[in-house]
């Protein structure tokens, strides 16, 4: 009966929800801020989520109108453009302006709310380089 029991715990138990830290990892408030129940259920406005997907939502129309106008090379192109440019980053401790994004967006004429309170000396990204460069190397 104990072979059963064993068994049936290790199949309950995959090795892939296993964590470096263990399975009973603590949270890290320090990465990850203040847990809250409330906000992993339900957004607090109903219009929450269309706002967090804007910029989502506002592609795939661009990409659906391309593709209507100019056939299907143009949003695939498009689309290995934003890859590519998504690819090339700062350092994790240095503010970047995405200025490359916004150009392929046609947002870099644009001034928007980002663009004035989004000051990035009072940033709460920054940090001390070398442990948010070994956090993002995996080191840590």
């Amino acid at each position: 009966n104990s072979r059963a029991a064993a068994s049936l715990l290790k199949d309950s138990i995959s090795f892939t929800d296993v964590s470096a830290a263990g399975l009973f990892e603590g949270h890290d408030l320090l990465r990850r801020g203040f847990t809250s129940v409330k906000n992993e259920l339900l957004p607090s406005h109903p219009l929450e989520l269309t706002e967090k997907n804007f910029q989502l939502n506002q592609d795939k129309t661009n990409f659906a109108t391309l593709r209507n106008i100019q056939g299907i090379h143009a949003p695939l192109k498009l689309q290995m453009e934003f890859r590519a440019v998504k690819q090339v980053q700062r350092l994790p401790f240095l503010h970047s302006s995405n200025l490359s994004m916004d150009i392929l967006r046609g947002n870099d004429e644009c001034i928007g709310f980002e663009d004035i309170l989004n000051d990035p000396s009072q940033s709460e990204v920054m940090g001390e380089p070398h442990m948010m460069m070994e956090h993002k190397l995996g080191l840590l």
